[in-house]
């Protein structure tokens, strides 16, 4: 079922083996898809306006007329994948069900079981909760995701322009401050949704916010969205902070960012990180994400970290990343580093990886060492 296309559906549909079983189903969903690019909003006070005079002042105009809560959303197209966007959570190959917006907390909680919808969402809603003449929160979910406002107004935008969009949304990331620790405010909310706009006015955004005169946590946290989001040219940017940004701290960031980058050269650039960056724990964050991401194509380079590696901590970081293996990788080069490295450090922190193992070869070359 899950591999049909609408259309090989609906003809199945229409020749009766299927109808008894889906055609309600089917409806449903053909009523929770709409047909002028607005998503499926229930418990709602819902209007449609158009903007005029510009995106920023159009919210402005609909947050400033009343002091009580209410939603206002638009849509724009969001980068192309598999990933459905529901309400915050990225989730291959799945569809949204009902974001619930006013949930009591921070977070926009997804129900998934919801009638059956024929395809995924294509575009990006960007939701903003005004409350006290401004914005206070903004989410965003796949178009295919049916929105519960709890009873608020709702406003739905058309005309939106993503460029603008993008710009509208910027000024909130540059506009605050980036904590170390805790929940984002604003500015990260609004980074993230600039990160799955499809329009090439979010990749000169991501550009800005990665420049050295940023704010180190801004930077660290754009760097994720390069990896995850931003494809090609999201690859390219973190090439260039992996050889450029003058903060370790940020460099170590771009290791786990290349890590999760579906780009083909990133594995080839995390391997030059754990070769040649500058700071051992670069280094060594490199060579744990390898671990994480390439599995036993990462040995060889994990292993000549042990071997060569100036710092006694990287050959350290290095062990703990072979623990991160595949047991049948990791756990014969963890027995090869405790029996043949000349560092006893690297050899105890071996042993201890082994112990944690709970691994059968483990056990008996511990007989083995004990009983010589």
């Amino acid at each position: 079922m899950n591999k049909f296309t609408a259309r090989e559906l609906l003809l199945t549909l229409a020749s009766g083996l299927l109808a008894g079983a889906l055609l309600p189903a089917l409806a449903l969903a053909a009523q929770e898809r709409s047909t002028d690019g607005v998503p499926s909003i229930v418990n709602a006070e819902k209007e449609t306006q158009a903007v005029r005079g510009g995106l920023a002042a159009t919210v402005q105009a609909i947050a400033g007329h009343s002091d009580k809560a209410e939603w206002i959303g638009y849509g724009v197209e969001r980068v192309a994948g598999q990933q459905s966007v529901c309400c915050g959570n990225y989730n291959d190959g799945e569809i949204c069900g009902t974001c619930r917006l006013e949930n009591g907390n921070r977070g926009v909680s997804t129900n998934r079981n919801d009638a059956v919808k024929l395809e995924g969402g294509h575009r990006l809603v960007v939701l903003l909760r005004v409350e006290d003449r401004k914005v206070m929160r903004i989410r965003i979910a796949s178009d295919d995701c049916t929105l519960d406002a709890g009873n608020l107004r709702f406003v739905w935008l058309t005309n939106v322009n993503a460029s603008e969009s993008v710009q509208f949304l910027s000024d909130y990331v540059l506009g605050e401050p980036f904590p170390g620790h805790g929940r984002d405010g604003l500015g990260g909310e609004a980074l993230t949704a600039i990160a799955w706009h499809a329009d090439g006015a979010a990749d000169r955004a991501f550009a800005s916010f990665v420049a050295a005169k940023q704010p180190q946590e801004l930077r660290k946290k754009a760097s994720f969205w390069l990896g995850e989001a931003r494809g090609a040219a999201g690859f390219a940017m973190l090439q260039a902070m992996a050889k450029n940004d003058a903060s370790s701290a940020v460099r170590a960031q771009v290791t786990f960012a290349l890590s999760v980058s579906r780009e083909p050269g990133a594995l080839d650039e995390m391997i030059r990180m754990a070769r040649a960056d500058g700071s051992g724990h670069v280094r060594g964050q490199a060579l744990f994400w390898l671990a994480q991401k390439a599995g036993k194509k990462a040995v060889g380079e994990i292993s000549d970290a042990i071997e060569n590696d100036p710092e006694t901590d990287v050959k350290k970081k290095a062990v703990f990343a072979l623990s991160q293996l595949p047991k049948d990788e990791g756990v014969p080069k963890l027995i090869e580093v405790a029996a043949t490295n000349r560092n006893p450090e690297v050899r105890k922190q071996a042993m201890f990886w082994l112990g944690q193992s709970n691994d059968a070869r483990a056990l008996a070359f511990f007989e083995k060492v004990l009983t010589q």
